[in-house]
């Protein structure tokens, strides 16, 4: 026979899943409903056709009118002889080597303090004295300070990755430097690594082979980090990120 008290626990279950659901965007059922599952690889889409995407605006060069001279192979405005081929318009890909090695070693301290007296010297204050058991009213007149504050910091870190990625150029500035972004997931039993590289590359630094350095790359954005169980189990669950948030203390 169905209960009273077996209603109100669901109700409450389904209050909690509701909650639940509210706070973390419905992820939590996204979740329940891939158990068992390996992650899913994004589908390979248009750049500048995804969401958030705003194409990049540089300062630019006054364009030049192109020339020809007679009897001539070259061509003003060329930038080279012969023609290669290296990634030069959108469409065209290119590799890019991720090589970063950073390290920092940072130890900062300031120590600062100051003391101030004020004495007037006055007895009294408008005719009024001392009087057994009370301050004298000339002493309104002094005034002491003293403050001193003690800051330390440091910083020790330490990075380093190596790898390559493809990229795909998505724009060709009106200068003739291209802006490429490129992605790269890797799935491994149920986790995925992703690797993210954009910004403005110039043709120039483009080797023969087609590959690029990432510290030749202005404006970089390189994103390494990934998806999965071990990336869940790492990260903290939604309540503590609430309260973490929230609480002063």
């Amino acid at each position: 026979m169905f209960k009273v008290s077996h209603f109100k626990r669901i109700c409450l279950t389904g209050g909690l899943l509701a909650f639940g659901c509210a706070a973390s965007g419905c992820s939590s059922l996204d979740r329940l409903a891939n158990i068992g599952e390996q992650p899913k690889l994004s589908s390979i889409d248009n750049p500048t056709t995804q969401a958030g995407y705003k194409p990049v605006s540089m300062p630019m060069p006054a364009p030049e009118a192109a020339s020809y001279n007679p009897n001539s192979l070259w061509r003003n405005g060329s930038r080279a002889f012969f023609k290669d081929q290296r990634a030069h318009q959108i469409g065209d890909i290119l590799t890019v080597t991720v090589n970063i090695t950073d390290k920092a070693n940072i130890a900062n301290e300031t120590q600062r303090s100051r003391a101030n007296s004020e004495d007037s010297n006055i007895a009294n204050f408008f005719g009024l004295k001392k009087t057994p058991g009370t301050n004298s009213a000339g002493n309104m007149l002094n005034t002491d300070s003293t403050a001193s504050s003690d800051g330390k910091g440091s910083v020790n870190r330490q990075e380093a990755l190596q790898t390559n990625v493809a990229a795909v150029v998505t724009q060709l500035l009106p200068n003739g430097n291209l802006v490429v972004e490129g992605r790269q997931e890797i799935r491994v039993n149920f986790e995925i690594r992703e690797l993210v590289v954009a910004g403005i590359v110039r043709p120039e630094d483009i080797q023969s082979d087609n590959t690029i350095d990432s510290s030749k790359i202005a404006q970089a954005r390189i994103a390494y980090g990934g998806r999965g169980q071990i990336t869940d189990v790492q990260q903290p669950r939604y309540g503590q990120q609430v309260f973490d948030i929230l609480l002063p203390f």
